[in-house]
């Protein structure tokens, strides 16, 4: 791996092998640098699936590692089939080289007694490995670490089905950020009772895609009423601009709305659109498209640090950077698309809430 050419027998098996979490970290570190290599030489899809396997090789070794660390501590094997799922960019593959952890555990059994000891320091105990190897703890505590998160498949049922029938913000945020889960180690069987658990409680659901898309349409202003892109006014990122909630974000959002109303359970948001053009029902997928591929360019040009080996980024452009006419040009197209979007989507509520009175 000392070239910028990829060999991916040879890159994964460099993360798979590693037998601790300053090896794995080790080994991101090295793996990470040939990317940084690869970076605007190959086309942003290809760099960002390559990304993203390499957080799924980690993840699933610093699963493989934390078992290992729990036999050790004396808690033996896992009890039961387990599965380690992933949410957030890493649920729709499309995580950065700074993104932190959004995650969860599915539990075939009730978490009881020994389960439940062996679950709840297990899920600890990784998410501290991921820590240790260069993931950051979720602010919002998405996290296998937390309860609201590691449950038994059957807990997890009775947890869905309580959030779709509240129907009011937060829960239906949790259900949104539910909606990109993505499995990534242990029972494949279970993610997919559980992703089958999430879609038929949307099936014929009018009110609660309606509670989606409510949480949708609501976003930080991007362009002021000329057509001019808005730059922060305050703060450390004063003249810059928030290409992760400013631009990414609204995309992901309107293309996971569309998506929960047709049924398709990809997570990925260029499968998504994939899904949704053999539809043939909407116009703008293409543009959309464009806007998501200039949305993932810029996320991953975001001026970065290094420290200690790890990627850290605000996500913001600074205001020199945004002084080249083309990319304030292609920045500000896919803002006015979004916010042509936004508009029709209000419309759409709006008729809906009408027809409920």
């Amino acid at each position: 791996m000392e070239t910028a050419d990829w060999n991916e027998e040879e890159s994964y098996l460099s993360i798979v092998t590693a037998g601790s979490p300053e090896e794995l970290k080790a080994r991101r570190t090295v793996c990470q640098q040939v990317l940084l290599e690869q970076l605007n030489v190959i086309p942003v899809q290809e760099w960002m699936y390559r990304v993203n396997v390499m957080h799924d090789q980690l993840a699933r070794t610093a699963v493989r590692i934390c078992e290992a660390q729990m036999k050790e501590a004396g808690y033996g094997l896992p009890p039961c089939a387990y599965s380690f799922i992933v949410f957030g960019s890493a649920g729709r593959q499309e995580a950065t080289l700074w993104s932190d952890q959004d995650n969860g555990l599915i539990v075939e059994e009730a978490l009881e007694g020994e389960r439940k000891r062996y679950f709840e320091a297990f899920g600890s105990m990784l998410s501290d490995v991921l820590e240790a190897i260069g993931y950051e703890k979720c602010e919002g505590r998405v996290m296998c670490s937390e309860p609201l998160w590691r449950k038994s498949l059957a807990d997890w049922k009775r947890q869905l089905a309580d959030w779709m029938e509240q129907l009011e913000w937060e829960p239906v945020r949790y259900l949104i950020i539910a909606s990109d889960m993505r499995h990534v180690a242990g029972s494949e069987a279970l993610s997919a009772q559980w992703r089958k658990a999430l879609h038929t409680g949307f099936t014929d659901n009018s009110k609660l895609t309606m509670a989606v898309l409510r949480n949708t349409v609501r976003h930080k202003a991007t362009l002021n009423l000329l057509g001019q892109v808005l730059t922060e006014r305050f703060g450390d990122n004063a003249g810059g601009f928030d290409v992760k909630y400013g631009l990414y974000i609204p995309l992901v959002n309107i293309v996971r709305h569309l998506s929960l109303l047709h049924g398709i359970e990809t997570s990925s948001t260029l499968k998504r659109l994939d899904e949704l053009a053999k539809l043939e029902q909407y116009q703008h997928l293409e543009e959309i498209r464009r806007a998501c591929l200039t949305a993932l360019r810029m996320r991953v040009n975001t001026p970065f640090t290094v420290t200690d080996g790890l990627i850290v980024s605000s996500d913001y452009y600074a205001e020199n950077d945004l002084k080249n006419k083309q990319l304030r040009a292609e920045l500000r197209e896919s803002l006015l698309l979004i916010r042509r979007l936004h508009k029709a989507l209000q419309r759409q509520l709006r008729s809906a809430e009408r027809r409920q009175l």
